[in-house]
């Protein structure tokens, strides 16, 4: 009697109040009331009572997300390299983020462009490279198959993500909003053309110069040998058409956000750390105006507790049950 009211607690607090704290205070209340009492017979009890309650509680979630996406007509999703890290791209991020001996971070401004076009360029076609070998993962292949699925029935959905890799158009989503720009676009130095190249390598003279062993020296590949504009007679230095640190988005792509962020009626937030500005408060934004935000996540963010749902765990789980027909 007593486990059916906790549970009937349970799936009330999925619909009325906030997941996370109210499972928590379950277990808490359950640890305090019964270990007091009875600690050796009760643990193995406990720790079964946790995995049931935990069990049904995310199967509510779930339900009631699913619920309230039923019946939505225009849906943004979020995404950033949370989703990505499961196809095996790196996030260049913390500890980890080096290049050769370089913070990877380091090469991401237009600074390290200016004093060493060629070092950036060996990051970018490393990049480059190692992308176009990596496949989408689940969470892609539902995303697109979603999107593909509402636009038949004449709902939308739009995706807006901070990844420059490309998947999502690989998994075959359509019309996919680049906040940070792409890794297959270049920019033109002097006439800002901008212009799709997914050949690898992108220029002869990065062939077998993309090496990330640290101890591999950097080819100083002559201006005149990087990738040119091909644009009339221009013949320019290209960059990576990418948002550096310390630039701007760009303000049309940054329009299309917003207005995405202004109109849905439902949001998804998938592999984002809700610390990278602008981008970070986006979902913030559409959680304000009341509209049902999920957050698909390894981990709790700093913006966890102020979305309706949290899945917590491997994207490449949690968000195809949520696309699910």
């Amino acid at each position: 009697m007593s486990s059916s009211l906790h549970l009937l607690s349970v799936e009330k607090a999925v619909v009325c109040g906030n997941p996370i704290q109210s499972v928590k205070s379950i277990v808490s209340f359950l640890n305090r009331k019964y270990l007091s009492l009875q600690p050796l017979l009760v643990i193995p009890y406990l720790r079964y009572f946790r995995l049931v309650i935990h069990s049904s509680f995310m199967n509510s979630i779930m339900k009631s997300f699913r619920e309230t996406l039923s019946t939505a007509k225009n849906i943004l999703i979020l995404t950033g390299s949370g989703i990505s890290a499961e196809s095996g791209v790196p996030t260049f991020r913390g500890a980890g983020g080096f290049w050769r001996k370089y913070q990877a971070t380091s090469l991401a401004t237009p600074e390290a462009f200016a004093a060493n076009p060629s070092l950036v360029w060996e990051f970018y076609e490393y990049r480059r490279t190692l992308v176009s070998k990596v496949h989408p993962n689940k969470a892609h292949e539902s995303i697109a198959e979603f999107q593909n699925r509402l636009s038949n029935e004449g709902r939308n959905v739009t995706i807006v993500t901070q990844n420059i890799d490309g998947l999502h158009q690989k998994a075959g989503a359509k019309d996919v909003i680049e906040l940070h720009g792409s890794l297959y676009r270049t920019r033109c130095t002097k006439c800002k053309n901008i212009d799709y190249n997914d050949t690898i390598p992108i220029c002869p003279a990065l062939e077998g110069k993309i090496s990330a062993d640290p101890d591999f020296v950097s080819s100083n590949i002559p201006v005149k040998d990087l990738p040119r504009c091909r644009k009339g007679n221009c013949g320019a230095l290209l960059r990576p058409d990418i948002v550096w640190f310390g630039e701007g988005l760009d303000s049309q792509v940054l329009d299309k956000a917003h207005e995405a962020v202004q109109s849905c009626d439902a949001c998804l937030i998938i592999g984002t750390s809700s610390i990278v500005y602008p981008a970070a408060m986006f979902a913030p934004q559409v959680a304000q105006r009341g509209v049902p935000v999920a957050e698909f996540n390894i981990e709790t963010t700093p913006a966890t507790r102020e979305f309706q749902y949290h899945f917590e765990g491997p994207c490449t789980v949690t968000v195809p049950e949520a696309l699910a027909p």
